[in-house]
């Protein structure tokens, strides 16, 4: 094993948690937990007056909002055994971690709490290789107190540059994967470095910004960008690797969607000749 992991080329993969290994949003199933209403309004509120980093809002609704105030460690840990998880994690991250000459060292980094993220993977992700926001609690009373650490916007690309001198890897073999708006700084941030951008979600900022974009319930489906992007592998060779592991890819179709709005010209354009 040794000789193996000293001779394979060394990756890094940074992955977001909410609706990127996970189908929920931590603070809407933390807020169903307690009971509390409203949650996708005060969200879209806070990102209306651009208050916060974008996927820091439940960071700021812990401290700030009357309602949130009482949550505590334990209703953390609890909203994490409640999240869905995308299938198939522990068996992505069994691949990636010695794939051809390829070894891939997977971290997650989000906004989502830390304490959340740990309860859902536990038994998948080591809890040092999670990267979430960090709160300090009152000793008193239980209470979030401040915080110690938010991993959005940029505070993301400051994660991720740690961990890649930590671990000393090359600036241009990075892979993130992430679904949403606050994803959007860290993946420019890699594609400057040249490294690989994965969107798992449709949302129009980042879909033209991603260099490949995978829609699939299945975790596993990352491996597909990152065995053609860096592997160089072709679709039939894909298919049979699946096979080798027991998958099939049942459905697998390359799209190019154009979005476009139309509107009626103010006036109308003189006549083109065309019939």
């Amino acid at each position: 094993m040794h000789d193996l992991e000293s001779t394979s080329k060394e990756y890094l993969l940074v992955s977001d948690f909410d609706q990127t290994l996970s189908f929920n949003d931590s603070g809407l199933v933390l807020s169903e937990l307690l009971g509390i209403a409203g949650f996708a309004e005060r969200i879209a509120g806070l990102s209306r007056i651009h208050l916060v980093q974008q996927g820091g809002e439940l960071a700021y609704l812990l401290l700030h909002d009357p309602e949130f105030r009482r949550v505590r460690r334990e209703d953390l840990i609890e909203t994490g055994k409640r999240i869905r998880l995308r299938q198939n994690i522990a068996r992505l991250l069994e691949i990636l971690a010695g794939l051809e000459g390829h070894r891939f060292l997977v971290r997650v980094v989000s906004a989502a709490p830390e304490e959340v993220i740990q309860s859902a993977l536990e038994g998948i992700v080591p809890r040092e290789h999670i990267f979430g926001t960090q709160f300090r609690y009152a000793a008193s009373t239980g209470e979030i107190e401040s915080l110690v650490r938010v991993p959005a916007g940029y505070g993301k690309v400051a994660v991720l540059d740690g961990l890649r001198a930590g671990l000393t890897i090359g600036h241009d073999r990075l892979v993130y994967v992430g679904d949403g708006s606050s994803d959007v700084h860290v993946m420019l941030h890699v594609n400057r470095l040249d490294g690989l951008t994965i969107a798992v979600s449709e949302n129009k900022y980042l879909t033209q910004i991603a260099r490949r974009t995978i829609l699939s319930d299945d975790a596993l489906s990352v491996l597909v960008p990152i065995l053609e992007e860096i592997l160089g592998w072709n679709a039939m060779r894909i298919r049979a690797f699946f096979e080798s592991h027991g998958f099939v890819l049942r459905e697998w179709d390359k799209m190019r969607t154009d979005s476009l709005s139309i509107g009626r010209a103010l006036s109308a354009p003189a006549a083109s000749g065309m019939v």
